[in-house]
């Protein structure tokens, strides 16, 4: 089996990218949305885990290129409200999506909660389908507390406020975010997973 191109199913341009730089060592040509000449479908995120939503767009993907197709689904859970966003991170605020909004929301949520108990880590789960029908999955977190403040111009979502052990999210370059991330560890055990299920194709 010789593997010429992994598809990657989303719409943000950013994570697009972030799925692009910590893929590289695959060896295998990285696709998005933005290299193809249509437009993908939106996908209507019915499931109730990270797991569920990211096999739903890795399907979804791989029915519309025909593409070994690779998607993640991933929020952030704040132990103070009980684990939401969650599943709800990108709509938080509800429609049409913002960071800008999702953040404030989140900041007014936990306005009188002190440091110590806004903890919170950010979850990513990736489901890679195959169109003979193999499946592969995997899931990273990254542990953190939620800041008092926007910080930074780096990152997208809730990077600003979310404070890892390196720091914050929004002020860390792509390479510092990338030896923590939630993203970062799901796609360092897909990579294994994915190398693996090659050479076990390349053999039969």
């Amino acid at each position: 089996m010789t593997m010429q191109k992994l598809f990657v199913a989303t719409k943000n341009t950013h994570k697009a990218e972030e799925f692009r730089r910590i893929l590289l060592p695959l060896g295998v040509d990285v696709v998005s949305e933005s290299d193809l000449d249509f437009e993908l479908p939106d996908v209507e995120e019915t499931g109730t885990t990270f797991e569920e939503n990211s096999m739903l767009k890795a399907i979804a993907g791989m029915k519309a290129t025909g593409l070994p197709t690779v998607a993640d689904d991933s929020g952030l859970c704040v132990d103070a409200l009980g684990g939401r966003p969650g599943v709800y991170s990108a709509r938080f605020a509800g429609e049409p999506s913002s960071d800008m909004a999702n953040n404030d929301l989140l900041l007014s949520k936990l306005k009188d909660v002190p440091l110590h108990q806004r903890t919170a880590r950010f979850v990513c789960c990736i489901s890679c389908v195959f169109p003979e029908g193999h499946v592969l999955t995997a899931k990273g977190e990254c542990e953190g507390v939620i800041g008092f403040e926007p910080k930074g111009e780096n990152g997208f979502g809730y990077d600003c406020l979310f404070v890892s052990e390196l720091g914050c999210f929004g002020e860390l370059s792509a390479s510092e975010k990338d030896s923590v991330s939630h993203r970062s560890k799901a796609l360092k055990i897909f990579l294994g997973e994915f190398k693996k299920y090659v050479n076990r194709e390349k053999k039969c």
